[in-house]
C-alpha cells in the first residue's frame, strides 16, 4: 500500500472530479512511450552520472574514491527493467496527478519543488522505523537529493509532454543504478551530519536542477481532463 497509495488516491480523485475519461486519460500516460531517445538517455542516465560525478568531487577533495557498488552493471540494469512498471505507484501520483495541479498555482519551476518535499516527506517513516535501509541515515541530505531529483523529473515529464512512462523509468534508475555506494550511518534521521559522498551528490544534482529551473521558467503544463463534474469539489 506504501507503494501504490499516491497513485491510488490520484486516480480516486481525478475519477471523482472529472470523470472517466479523466481517469484513462491518466492512466494513458504511463504508455506514452513516443518521445526523442534524448529523453530516455536522460531518465537512465541522469542520477548515475550525478553519482560519478559526486565520487570525482569526494576523489579531488579527500583525496579517496568512495566505495563503489558491489552490484554488477547487468544486475543494474535488470534490476531497473523490472522495476519500472512499479513505479507507477508512485509517479501517477506526484508527477501525473500533484505536479500539474501545483504548477497551475506557483508555477513549474516552484511545484517540482514541493512536490519533492512532498516525495520525500513520503519516506520519511523508513528514516524512523526500525530495520529499514535507511533506519538510522540523515533525512536532511535525502530531501535536498529527492528535491533536486524532483526538479529533473519535472523537466522530462513536461518535455515529454507527460510522458509517466519516461519518469516511471527515471525513478527506477534512481532506485537501482547507483554506481557508488553511500556509507551507512546509525545517528539521528534529522542530523545534517552526512556523509561527504551524499552532499557532493546532493551539490552535483543541484547544479543541475538549478539550470533546469531556469528552462522551466513560464513553462505550462496541462492537465488532460474534461470539465469537472458538476458539484465536484
Amino acid at each position: 500500500m506504501g507503494v501504490f497509495a499516491p497513485a491510488l488516491v490520484a486516480i480516486a480523485l481525478t475519477w471523482y472530479n472529472a470523470g472517466s475519461a479523466a481517469r484513462d486519460a491518466l492512466l494513458g500516460r504511463t504508455l506514452a512511450w513516443s518521445v526523442g531517445w534524448r529523453c530516455y538517455a536522460f531518465a537512465v542516465l541522469f542520477f548515475p552520472l550525478a553519482r560519478l560525478l559526486a565520487a570525482a568531487v569526494h576523489r579531488a577533495a579527500l583525496g579517496t574514491w568512495p566505495a563503489f557498488a558491489a552490484e554488477s552493471l547487468p544486475i543494474m540494469i535488470v534490476a531497473t527493467i523490472v522495476s519500472a512498471p512499479v513505479q507507477a505507484g508512485e509517479e501517477i501520483g506526484w508527477r501525473g496527478f500533484l505536479l500539474p495541479r501545483l504548477a497551475a498555482r506557483v508555477g513549474l519551476p516552484a511545484a517540482s519543488i514541493l512536490t519533492g518535499i512532498v516525495w520525500a516527506a513520503w519516506h520519511l517513516p523508513f528514516f524512523v522505523l526500525p530495520g529499514s535501509d535507511k533506519t538510522g541515515q540523515p533525512f536532511p541530505a535525502y530531501l535536498a537529493a529527492v528535491t533536486a531529483l524532483s526538479v529533473a523529473m519535472a523537466w522530462l515529464y513536461w518535455r515529454t509532454g507527460g510522458s509517466l512512462l519516461l519518469t516511471m523509468i527515471m525513478h527506477a534508475a534512481v532506485n537501482n543504478l547507483r554506481p557508488v555506494s553511500t556509507p551507512s550511518m546509525s545517528g539521528s534521521p534529522f542530523d545534517v551530519a552526512a556523509p561527504f559522498i551524499s552532499w557532493a551528490g546532493v551539490g552535483v544534482m543541484w547544479v543541475a536542477a538549478a539550470w533546469l529551473l531556469v528552462a522551466m521558467r513560464g513553462a505550462t503544463l496541462t492537465i488532460e481532463a474534461p470539465s469537472a463534474r458538476p458539484g465536484s469539489a
